[in-house]
């Protein structure tokens, strides 16, 4: 097994791609952890029509963006996975309120 370097300190495409798939298993472990929120989400609002907040989704959209240019991350790539996320993260919540029965 390749050992996980930082990205600075990878010198083959091995070491690279041993990197990249070892952050996704854990951005992946960080999204189930984000859905299980969406899961409480569901159960706690009292009508499925509170699902979809549009100045909440501007709001985490805007944190995101603002988090990754602090970083040197380009902003308009991060918002628009963000946007993607969320729009994801809204689709499964819907799921999980009408499971409620």
């Amino acid at each position: 097994m390749t050992e996980i370097l930082a990205g600075p300190d990878c010198t083959n495409m091995a070491e690279v791609r041993a990197g990249v798939d070892s952050l996704d298993r854990e951005l992946v472990a960080l999204l189930r952890r984000r859905f299980d929120y969406m899961d409480a989400a569901a159960r706690i609002k009292p009508e499925r029509g509170h699902v979809r907040d549009e100045a909440r989704k501007a709001q985490v959209i805007a944190q995101a963006r603002a988090a990754a240019e602090a970083q040197g991350l380009p902003g308009d790539a991060i918002a628009a996975l963000w946007e993607r996320l969320v729009e994801a993260s809204i689709a499964y919540e819907l799921a999980a309120f009408d499971r409620r029965g």
